[in-house]
C-alpha cells in the first residue's frame, strides 16, 4: 500500500491536478467575484465585489496539501482532520468542503451548481457572509485561523486519547514565528502512540509574510532541519513549483510520512515499543507564495513575494488591464474542465473526495460535540469538609478538588485531563498522581516521581500548550481541567479569549453539537503569593472572561471546599462554556457545609445571616457583600468587629460565588431577577463589596441596577510584594478595617461610638504596619484568626 500511495497512477495524477484546479479556481473567486463565476462570458467590471477582501498567498499550497490528504483517506481509509495554522488560506478549505459536498449537505442554499458557486462567491468576506479565515463556519475546522502561532498546540490535544485520528496541522511560516509556535514543537514529547493519534506537522514555506520575508523561510535549509530534528522529528521535504512533479514528489513524501507514523503505532500497540520517545515524521513543503497567480502586475513581481499575501490585483473594477489579468488567471485554471453545464463539479474533481464522514470537512472529529460522551462523575459530597461551627476550621480547598479529579480519572481513562503547567502538587491537586503519572515520552531517571510514557497529567511549562492542549482535547469531544497560577493565566489570556469567540459563534450553528466546556481552575492567587511577589498577584483574566458574551462566560468564586466540589462537578457537566473558577491553594477557613454549599451555590449568591446583625424585618443600615475567598474572611471579620463594636448598626453580609448573577438578566442569563437583586442588597442602601478582582469588575456588572452608584468596591489595586498575607489586604485596602471604615462611611445611619471605632481602625492598620516589618509576619489577632474570635477584637 506505502509503494503504491508513493506512486500515484497517471489518472490518479490526473485527479489530484484537477481537484488543485477546482480549489483554486473556487479560491480565487471567492476574492474576487461577485457575478459570471464560471465565466460563461467574458468577465465585465459588474463582477467584481465592490470589497476586495481575502488572502491568496498560502492558498494553493493548502489546498494541494487537502488534495494529497483525501487520496491518502480513499487508499487507507484513515481518519484525519485539517487544521490549517495559515488561517488567511480560508477560501482554500472553503472551497475544500464545498468540492467535498459538505458544505452544501450543511448549507443548503450554496448548491452544488452554478447559483451555488455563486452564492460561494458572493458570501465571502462580506456582510451577512462568512469570515475570511478558517473559522467556525468552516466545516471540519476546530482551528480559527485568526488564532496565529496555535496550530501545533490544538494539533496535538485532538489526538490525546484518540488512537485512530490522525490530524494535519499546516504551519505557516509567518506562524511559525511566534512564541506559541516555537514552544508547542515538543507536543511529541508527550504523545503516547499506544493510546494516542498522531499529528503530522507540515511545515509551509513560501518564504513571505504579510509585508516581508519570514526567518524560517530565509534560512539556510540545513538549519531548519536542524532545528526540527533537534525537536526529535524525521524531516521529509518536498521543494517547488514544477507539475506534475510536485504531486509526485508530495504524494511520496506523505505516504513516507504515513507508513512511518503506523509503524509507531503499530509496535507500540503490539507491545514492541521500547519505550523511547519516538522519532515521528514531519513535511517541509518548499512552494511559491501565490503560486499559480499572476507572476508580475505592472511590472513588479507578484508570485513568489509578500505581494501576492492578500489581493495580487487591486482595482480590478477600475483598471481594465486588472481585469483583464484576472479573468486569464482564473481561466488558466480551465474551469470549463472542472464544472459541468449546470455548474456542479465534474466525476473527476468529486471523485477525490473519501467518502461520508471520510472527507475532512464532514469528520466527525471536527465537530466534537458528536462524538462526547458524559463524564462518569462520582458524587461530589463524597469529598465534604465537614463543618461544625462556620468559619472555625481550616482545610486546603483545592486538595480536596484533588481527590476528587483523582476519581474522575479513574472512571473516565479514555477522555478526561487535567492540564497543568509543572504546578500539580503545588496547586494541591496531586490526588491524581494516585492513579496516573504525568505524561512524557522522552527519558525518565530514577529520580523522577510519577512520570512515565503511561501517564495522563499533562505538565508542561507552558501555558500556551496545556491551554491549547486543552482546547484541542473539548473541540474533539473531552473533557478537562486547565489549572495554573492565577497570573500566569495572562500569558495565555488570549487563547481564552479566542476560544470564547468560537464558542460564541458555534452557538449560532444549528449544525455545531456542543463541546465539553474549557474549564480553568486558578490558585496561587493575587491575595495569597507569599514567597513570589508582584510578578505572581494578578487577577486580570477575570476581567477577560467578562469580555465574552454571556452565553459563554461563567466565573466563579467559591469561598471554601465545599462551595468548589459543588461548583467543579457544575462545571465539569457543562457544554460550551468558558468556566473560570479562582479560589486559593493555601488553608483557609471554612463557611458552609456541603448542603448549605450546594443550596447557596444553586444560587449563586445570598445572604449570611449567621454573619450579620440585620434580621431581615427592614432594609439594613449597610450591606457587606464579599465574592472571593480571602476578601470574604475579610468580609466576615469585618462583620464581627461591627457586631461586637456597634452592635446597633444592622449589617446585611452577602456572599457572590457566580459573579454572572450581579448583571440584570437582559446581560448575563445568569443575572438575578430584579427581585432578588433588591431582597439581597436592597434598592437604595450602600453596599461595600469586597472583591477578588480588580474593583472596575463589579462596577460594570451592577451597571444598570437600582442607584449602582451606591456599591463601593474593594478590591485589587495593584499593590503587592513579597508580604504577609495579610498585608496584601492592607496594601490593596481591602482589610477587614478598612471595610469597617467604608461601613461607617456610607451607612445610612450611625450609632454612638461609631467615630471612636473608625479611629481604633486607624490605630490597628498603624499596628500591623509596625509589627510586619518587625516580627515579619501578621499580628496574632488576624493570624490564625476564626469566626469564634470576635469578641477578641475589642
Amino acid at each position: 500500500m506505502t509503494a503504491a500511495l508513493a506512486r500515484p497512477t497517471d489518472d490518479e495524477v490526473a485527479q489530484l491536478d484537477a481537484w488543485w484546479r477546482a480549489n483554486n479556481y473556487l479560491t480565487v473567486g471567492q476574492i474576487y467575484l461577485q457575478g459570471n463565476p464560471l465565466l460563461r462570458r467574458p468577465l465585465e467590471p459588474g463582477d467584481i465585489k465592490p470589497r476586495l477582501l481575502g488572502h491568496w498567498g498560502t492558498s494553493p499550497g493548502l489546498s494541494l496539501i487537502y488534495a494529497h490528504v483525501s487520496r491518502l483517506i480513499r487508499r487507507t481509509g484513515q481518519e484525519a482532520i485539517y487544521l490549517a495554522g495559515p488561517g488567511h488560506g480560508g477560501p482554500a478549505l472553503v472551497a475544500a468542503g464545498y468540492l467535498e459536498g459538505t458544505y452544501s449537505e450543511i448549507y443548503p442554499a450554496v448548491s452544488q451548481d452554478e447559483a451555488g458557486v455563486l452564492r460561494l462567491f458572493r458570501q465571502f468576506s462580506s456582510p451577512g457572509g462568512i469570515p475570511s479565515h478558517v473559522s467556525v463556519t468552516t466545516p471540519g475546522s476546530i482551528h480559527e485561523g485568526g488564532e496565529l502561532g496555535y496550530v501545533l498546540v490544538h494539533a496535538f490535544g485532538s489526538v490525546m486519547d484518540n488512537p485512530d485520528l490522525l490530524t494535519i496541522a499546516v504551519v505557516g511560516d509567518g506562524e511559525a514565528e511566534t512564541g506559541p509556535l516555537e514552544g508547542s514543537w515538543k507536543g511529541i514529547s508527550f504523545l503516547n502512540p499506544t493510546r494516542d493519534g498522531a499529528v503530522l506537522p507540515i511545515l509551509h514555506l513560501n518564504d513571505a509574510k504579510i509585508a516581508g520575508p519570514t526567518v524560517l523561510g530565509r534560512k539556510d535549509p540545513a538549519e531548519v532541519r536542524s532545528l526540527l530534528e533537534g525537536h526529535g522529528y524525521e524531516v521529509i521535504e518536498v521543494t517547488g513549483d514544477d507539475l506534475p512533479g510536485m504531486h509526485h514528489r508530495f504524494a511520496a513524501a506523505l505516504a513516507d510520512a504515513w507508513s512511518r507514523i503506523r509503524a509507531i503505532q503499530r509496535a507500540a500497540r503490539d507491545g514492541e515499543w521500547d519505550g523511547k520517545r519516538p522519532h515521528w515524521p514531519m513535511i517541509i513543503l518548499r512552494s511559491p507564495k501565490g503560486w499559480t497567480g499572476p507572476d508580475q502586475v505592472d511590472g513588479i513581481q507578484v508570485t513568489g513575494t509578500w505581494r501576492s499575501h492578500q489581493v495580487p490585483l487591486s482595482g480590478v473594477k477600475d483598471n481594465p488591464e486588472h481585469l483583464e489579468i484576472l479573468e486569464r488567471w482564473l481561466r488558466s485554471y480551465r474551469p470549463e474542465e472542472l464544472f459541468d453545464a449546470s455548474g456542479a463539479p465534474v466525476d473527476l474533481v468529486r471523485g477525490l473526495a473519501p467518502d461520508g464522514d471520510l472527507r475532512m470537512s464532514a469528520s466527525p472529529h471536527a465537530n466534537g460535540g458528536l462524538l462526547t460522551r458524559d463524564l462518569d462523575l462520582p458524587d461530589f459530597r463524597d469529598y465534604a469538609v465537614e463543618v461544625g461551627t462556620p468559619g472555625d476550621s481550616h482545610a486546603e480547598s483545592t486538595r480536596r478538588l484533588g481527590e476528587m479529579l483523582r476519581d474522575v480519572y479513574r472512571a473516565n481513562p479514555d477522555r478526561f485531563r487535567l492540564f497543568c503547567p509543572d504546578e500539580t502538587n503545588s496547586n494541591r491537586l496531586g490526588a491524581v498522581f494516585e492513579v496516573s503519572d504525568r505524561a512524557f515520552a522522552e527519558r525518565v531517571t530514577d529520580a523522577d516521581v510519577a512520570i512515565s510514557r503511561d501517564g495522563r497529567v499533562m505538565e508542561v511549562l507552558s501555558e500556551h500548550n496545556c491551554h491549547g492542549w486543552l482546547e484541542g482535547y473539548n473541540l474533539t469531544g473531552r473533557h478537562g481541567m486547565f489549572a495554573t497560577y492565577e497570573a500566569f493565566a495572562m500569558v495565555s489570556a488570549s487563547q481564552t479569549v479566542q476560544h470564547g469567540k468560537w464558542l460564541q459563534e458555534a452557538k449560532r450553528l444549528p449544525w455545531r453539537a456542543k463541546v465539553p466546556s474549557l474549564n480553568v481552575l486558578l490558585t496561587s492567587t493575587a491575595w495569597r503569593n507569599d514567597h513570589n511577589g508582584f510578578s505572581h498577584q494578578g487577577p486580570g483574566l477575570i476581567q477577560v472572561v467578562l469580555t465574552q458574551r454571556g452565553d459563554v462566560a461563567r466565573v466563579y468564586l467559591p469561598p471554601d471546599a465545599n462551595c468548589l466540589l459543588s461548583v467543579a462537578d457544575h462545571c465539569l457537566r457543562s457544554r460550551s462554556y468558558i468556566n473560570l473558577i479562582v479560589i486559593d491553594k493555601q488553608p483557609q477557613l471554612q463557611w458552609l457545609t456541603m448542603e448549605q454549599a450546594t443550596a447557596h451555590c444553586a444560587q449563586g449568591a445570598g445572604i449570611w445571616d449567621w454573619v450579620g446583625t440585620d434580621d431581615g424585618s427592614t432594609d439594613p443600615d449597610i450591606v457587606l457583600a464579599c465574592a472571593g475567598d480571602v476578601v470574604t474572611m475579610e468580609t466576615v471579620a469585618a462583620a464581627q468587629i461591627l457586631k461586637a463594636r456597634l452592635p446597633k448598626l444592622k449589617v446585611r453580609v452577602v456572599n457572590v460565588v457566580d459573579l454572572m448573577t450581579l448583571p440584570r438578566p437582559k446581560d448575563h442569563p445568569h443575572g438575578m431577577s430584579s427581585t432578588r437583586f433588591t431582597e439581597l442588597f436592597t434598592d437604595t442602601v450602600d453596599v461595600v463589596f469586597a472583591f477578588h478582582g480588580y474593583p472596575g469588575a463589579i462596577h460594570q456588572l451592577v451597571h444598570g441596577r437600582p442607584d449602582a452608584d451606591r456599591f463601593r468596591v474593594r478590591g485589587f489595586i495593584e499593590e503587592g510584594t513579597t508580604t504577609t498575607p495579610f498585608d496584601m489586604t492592607v496594601r490593596n485596602r481591602a482589610s477587614r478595617y478598612h471595610l469597617v471604615m467604608d461601613a461607617i462611611n456610607n451607612a445610612k445611619r450611625l450609632p454612638r461610638g461609631a467615630a471612636e471605632l473608625k479611629a481604633w481602625c486607624e490605630q490597628k492598620l498603624a499596628e500591623h504596619e509596625a509589627y510586619v516589618v518587625e516580627h515579619l509576619e501578621d499580628m496574632p489577632e488576624v493570624r490564625g484568626w476564626t469566626l469564634g474570635d470576635w469578641a477578641q477584637q475589642g
